[in-house]
């Protein structure tokens, strides 16, 4: 017997066990709701197979396409402000972390990160009492530095909410690409910043000019890692504006559409078969993202192969 054919069982023991998991969790759900969105419900609660029915009335049908595009339309908007907010914040923090003389590091790190340990139910009450005009500290506090005018219910806006509603998010989960970021900073080795530092090179060009284009990949990471967070967001909606997601479904999203097509709510009945649907249109937007990063990347290995 070779080695390699004796270390055929071993592999096996250990990874059957995680692979199995993985297939009953994961692979089957997802498969089994790909499977339900082909089939249609009739008044009596049976399946009948219709193919991509339910899809061309997704798309196409007045009283679903609306609601859907909206909900796509913010769901991009959401993502497109944690991608031009909270990943540059991140960097700048993990850069200005990084710095070998600033003091007390240690106490900011653990600080910013703090926010998302915490429940997304906790952060949502928490910032709708802070931001209520009735009995919320915002507005005394932009008063007594001058900018009272500049108050305005944002979460009860059709035009702010779902702007408010994304820096809050952005505030929760800004700790975990500043995270990742400044790991990586931290594995950069010494040697390639210390001749610029004899030089007189100050830390933000030896930021901006070696350090950042080291870590591309990590960011690179952190984006898709954003893009398939924020396109399966659903619980800092639902917990600070409900199912119904208003004001007039300005923060609908796709997690939230979803959850009123599948379960129902208040005067729309739920239908499971839509709900699957919905579900594997989100999955398809996700892998769409996921495909179009990895073969950028695999570009990108590919020119620097040699």
């Amino acid at each position: 017997m070779t080695p390699k054919s004796a270390t055929l069982p071993l592999l096996t023991f250990f990874i059957a066990p995680a692979f199995l998991i993985y297939a009953v969790f994961s692979v089957y759900p997802l498969i089994s709701t790909m499977v339900l969105s082909t089939y249609d419900t009739d008044a009596a609660g049976g399946h009948s197979f219709i193919g991509f029915g339910n899809f061309t009335t997704l798309l196409t049908d007045d009283a679903w396409s609306g609601p859907f595009w909206n909900a796509l339309t913010n769901n991009a908007v959401f993502f497109a402000i944690h991608m031009a907010v909270q990943n540059p914040v991140g960097i700048v923090l993990a850069g200005l972390l990084s710095l070998p003389r600033l003091r007390g590091r240690h106490t900011y790190r653990t600080l910013i990160f703090l926010p998302t340990m915490l429940s997304v139910v906790i952060v949502g009450f928490i910032w709708q009492l802070i931001l209520s005009p009735l009995w919320g500290v915002s507005e005394g506090l932009l008063s007594a530095v001058g900018l009272g005018d500049w108050f305005a219910p944002w979460l009860g806006q059709e035009e702010t909410a779902l702007i408010t509603l994304s820096l809050l998010s952005v505030w929760q989960f800004v700790g975990i690409p500043m995270i990742l970021i400044y790991a990586a900073l931290l594995n950069i080795p010494e040697d390639l910043t210390e001749a610029a530092q004899v030089d007189g090179i100050g830390h933000f060009r030896i930021f901006w000019h070696i350090k950042l284009p080291l870590i591309a990949p990590t960011v690179a990471l952190v984006s898709i890692l954003t893009y398939v967070g924020n396109f399966n967001a659903f619980d800092i909606v639902y917990a600070v504006k409900g199912a119904i997601a208003g004001p007039n479904f300005a923060t609908d999203i796709l997690g939230t559409f979803f959850y009123r097509t599948f379960f129902g709510f208040q005067l729309q009945q739920g239908s499971p078969t839509m709900g699957a649907t919905v579900a594997t249109v989100m999955f398809a937007v996700i892998l769409i993202g996921v495909m179009i990063y990895l073969a950028l990347m695999q570009r990108r290995v590919q020119r620097h192969a040699f």
